[in-house]
């Protein structure tokens, strides 16, 4: 698919002479002729690269608001700004906005074109890196001959057809997403968008926002999730994070469809399809008044659950199989074999599930040992094996299996903690879970950290 240049000019022989000068060099060209058609063109499709007089028939800076509308759409989309009353001031704010460069009529014809081919370039950049980043998880299937994963691969099929709403419930780097991934792609709005907010991660104070939108005094909008996810999925990620009262909102925007941004005055008409998760006990964030209950059912139509991945240990020879062999293909590299009955990996509690063996595989395959000694030794030290076989070896034999994994858990995060100096955020990369889950764990064990 060619490249394609929006450009946003009232001038009727400014928009030709850049439509004339911008095909001759390869690219597809739309044009709008004032503030109203931009806005039409933006929503209707994004451009790869945006060209936008500073001033057009509703204001002075209304190129400028045209700019901020892109940006909130997709912050990656370069947009040149043309002003015939350029002036410093003018230019700084331009380039604080998000220009990607500024550039004053009567404009060099050879000059802008190299803007142009300098803002495609970025765009492309910009968007493999993109996809390189998200290129192992998208390829990544739901692997397990467990009963747990081929009754949710069943599931999945079922009800990729329907636009139920679902609930997906397990520990923190189980495969939530990747089910929801699944669900999307098989589903008739698998052309639609796939949205994440991540009730977990957002400031308490920005959830509506996030969710919502705004309707900003200089008349530009900022569009929420529920907007961006039209046509589409809307994944609300550890939804149990949700303060009470815009859990309130949430389920008025359920039983209306409909919803204002904040700030607005107009409805905003809901078609999405809505898929939760969370990692913890929900009737139990009920029970305490955590979680509203009408909203729980309105959300849990079909509820899919998860086990952590030491409950399904069958599924780690294939796991670990699986990994080797697509994360060689991804790095575009060796292909290197790994024991999957190796009893370390079958005996570790694995307390950031399928990630953290996720996680070990491609640490393996980017230190590319030539041995498999050498594997096992990476395994053996990224596993903290040492401190496992102490605690097994120990008389934790003769104590229950739940007080035996927490004493390896202690034992296991402790070293780890003073490992990383107390950095929770690097030690939480390392082992393979969120940092808000890791925080949960260390509360739970009566861990302290070093700070």
């Amino acid at each position: 698919m060619s490249t394609e240049i929006l450009i946003i000019d009232d001038n009727a022989d400014i928009r030709n002479i850049l439509k004339d000068l911008i095909n001759d060099a390869g690219y597809k060209t739309r044009v709008a002729a004032n503030y109203n058609q931009a806005l039409i063109e933006i929503d209707k499709k994004l451009p790869d690269v945006a060209i936008i007089d500073v001033k057009l028939d509703k204001g002075d800076n209304d190129g400028i608001e045209l700019l901020l509308h892109i940006k909130n759409k997709n912050k990656d989309i370069p947009v040149i700004i043309i002003s015939g009353h350029a002036n410093i001031e003018m230019a700084i704010k331009s380039l604080k906005s998000g220009a990607f460069e500024f550039i004053q009529k009567p404009f060099d014809q050879e000059r802008l074109l190299n803007f142009v081919k300098r803002a495609v370039e970025n765009y492309v950049l910009k968007k493999e890196n993109k996809e390189l980043q998200t290129k192992l998880f998208h390829s990544f299937d739901l692997i397990g001959s467990s009963q747990n994963i081929t009754k949710i691969n069943e599931q999945i099929k079922k009800l990729a057809i329907t636009d139920s709403r679902i609930f997906i419930n397990g520990p923190t780097g189980s495969g939530k997403e990747l089910i929801a991934r699944k669900i999307h792609k098989q589903s008739n709005r698998k052309n639609g968008p796939f949205i994440i907010l991540n009730g977990a991660l957002l400031d308490v104070k920005k959830y509506e926002l996030e969710l919502f939108g705004e309707e900003r005094a200089d008349g530009s909008i900022s569009y929420g999730a529920l907007e961006k996810a039209t046509s589409g999925f809307l994944l609300i990620d550890e939804v149990s994070e949700i303060p009470l009262e815009t859990q309130s909102k949430i389920l008025r925007v359920l039983t209306d469809q409909k919803f204002k941004r904040i700030k607005g005055s107009h409805d905003v008409k809901v078609d999405v399809r809505i898929i939760c998760s969370t990692a913890k006990d929900m009737k139990f964030e009920i029970n305490n008044g955590n979680f509203r209950e009408d909203l729980f059912h309105r959300l849990n139509v079909f509820q899919i659950d998860i086990d952590p991945l030491n409950k399904r240990t069958q599924d780690i020879p294939l796991l670990v199989n699986y990994f080797s062999k697509k994360i060689s293909e991804n790095y575009n590299i060796r292909e290197f074999s790994i024991n999957p009955d190796n009893h370390y990996l079958i005996d570790y509690s694995w307390p950031g599930n399928v990630r953290e063996l996720r996680n070990l595989i491609e640490r393996i395959a980017i230190l590319s040992p030539d041995s498999s000694e050498k594997i096992s030794n990476i395994i053996k030290e990224s596993l903290k094996v040492q401190s496992y076989e102490i605690i097994k070896n120990d008389k934790t034999l003769s104590i229950p299996l739940k007080e035996a994994r927490e004493n390896f858990e202690k034992e296991y995060l402790t070293t780890q903690l003073k490992k990383f100096g107390g950095n929770i955020s690097k030690m939480a990369k390392f082992i393979g879970m969120e940092r808000s889950a890791l925080h949960r764990k260390l509360k739970g064990l009566n861990i302290k950290d070093l700070n």
